[in-house]
């Protein structure tokens, strides 16, 4: 059986250590200006390019702990993490936003906003990301080559939900390194996230919301991950035993894609 390693090695390069990018994150997700006009027009090639920038989708169903071991990897390794559903938040309360009502009545009523809408978000705050690394002062840059003359890491929590977002990403905004799929058993998120609820305050933290989500995820966001899987681009890590368990298996595959983009 091939191991974690076996997957994406050969995809991608030499290993580099980092540190926190909280500052990194706080700015892709302060900065992600509203919508413009660029938002209609069609690109003809992906607006940063995948030999420098790398870009890892983080997939798993509700509870998967997509947002636990996200935040190790910006802790260990200097990615930006970026949530579509947080940058589609910000927009619907950012002041003169043009898409504000229409993102807002779409999360109301349960539907997904128009992938173009997400999609620039997503592009606005990896740009602001990248150029708000290339101001920093060189002299107290803790990252190496990791974010210099262009380069740039990136993971996207819950994205892309369905197959038309995951092509509309690749094609315009930056071809995806690999999909992260956590996996784990609807029995195990059903108690994780009712645990969760206990304290969380939130709505749909009950048995039969979370049952929905997941017939959801399975319905809209597993053809995806069986679209990558055929091109041989997801690492699926069984997200059931203990969170450190976890990570370190994850820690394997990010360490051998990260090799292809150092110097």
């Amino acid at each position: 059986m091939p191991t974690i390693l076996d997957k994406v090695q050969g995809v991608f390069g030499k290993k580099e250590h980092a540190e926190p990018a909280s500052a990194l994150q706080a700015a892709a997700l302060t900065n992600a200006a509203g919508i413009t006009a660029a938002t209609e027009a069609e690109s003809t090639t992906p607006a940063f390019d995948h030999g420098k920038v790398t870009v890892i989708f983080v997939l798993g169903g509700p509870g998967a702990g997509k947002g636990t071991q996200c935040d190790k990897l910006v802790k260990d390794y200097g990615f930006v993490h970026l949530s579509a559903g947080d940058l589609l938040r910000a927009e619907q309360n950012r002041p003169g936003s043009q898409y504000g009502d229409m993102i807002r009545e779409y999360i109301r009523e349960g539907k997904i906003v128009p992938m173009e809408v997400t999609i620039k978000l997503l592009e606005n705050a990896m740009r602001s990301a990248l150029s708000a690394r290339a101001k920093e002062e060189k002299g107290e840059d803790k990252w190496g080559a990791a974010w210099a003359e262009g380069r740039g890491r990136f993971l996207i929590d819950g994205f892309p939900r369905k197959m038309d977002q995951a092509i509309k990403f690749d094609e315009d905004v930056c071809k995806s390194g690999f999909v992260l799929f956590l996996s784990t058993t609807e029995a195990v998120l059903l108690q994780r996230l009712l645990e969760r609820g206990k304290t969380s305050g939130r709505e749909d933290d009950n048995p039969e919301s979370i049952s929905k989500r997941f017939r959801t995820f399975e319905e809209t966001s597993m053809p995806v991950v069986e679209y990558y899987r055929q091109r041989q681009k997801v690492v699926e890590i069984d997200s059931s035993p203990p969170i450190e368990e976890v990570y370190a298996k994850i820690r394997i595959a990010v360490d051998a894609a990260l090799a292809m983009v150092a110097p």
